[in-house]
């Protein structure tokens, strides 16, 4: 069930264990907040943040999405895309890159990440995408894990990590609006 609030679009969804997931934007408080810890993350998990350049307006529609998911009120997850334009590196105009997948390690373990994840593949493929590309790392073994039993195979490495070692890119054909 759909509905607008002025935190923006949510949706109550008991197949999903009671998860709120509201399209809230880059930028919201909430967003914010996660998109903060994940960076983190990366700093315990690589030595330094994320440098990739982002910003609100890279997750507005039509070309893009960013969305966090609750439990009991609380932000737990979040995770967004936006739209790519053809480029090296074998990036296609119909490209859609997942970024800033997270989920608080205290909500690990309940399945939030694949349902975030399908939530974003659906949004991009109603959009007009047809592929979800992405880039996580070798220091992140659950992530690989997850992305690998969604079906994303590897792909030529893009992005400002392409030339790392720890760096491994990711993608997943899902044909546009019905075929998610």
């Amino acid at each position: 069930m759909e509905s607008t609030t002025t935190g923006g679009p949510f949706v109550h969804d008991t197949e999903d264990g009671g998860i709120e997931i509201r399209i809230t934007g880059f930028g919201h408080p909430d967003a914010r907040l996660l998109t903060a810890e994940v960076q983190q993350e990366y700093v315990r998990r690589y030595g330094e943040a994320d440098l990739t350049e982002l910003h609100p307006k890279h997750f507005e529609a039509p070309a893009g999405l960013f969305l966090v998911a609750y439990l009991d009120g609380e932000p737990v997850a979040c995770g967004g895309w936006r739209a790519k334009e053809a480029a090296p590196f074998g990036i296609r105009a119909t490209d859609a890159e997942l970024k800033r997948m997270f989920v608080r390690p205290r909500a690990r373990g309940r399945g939030l990440a694949r349902v975030v994840l399908r939530r974003l593949e659906r949004t991009a493929a109603e959009a007009g995408r047809t592929r979800f590309i992405l880039e996580t790392g070798t220091e992140q073994p659950e992530a690989v894990a997850l992305y690998a039993s969604e079906g994303y195979e590897p792909i030529e490495k893009f992005g400002l990590y392409r030339e790392s070692e720890q760096s491994i890119c990711l993608g997943k054909e899902f044909g546009g609006a019905s075929g998610v």
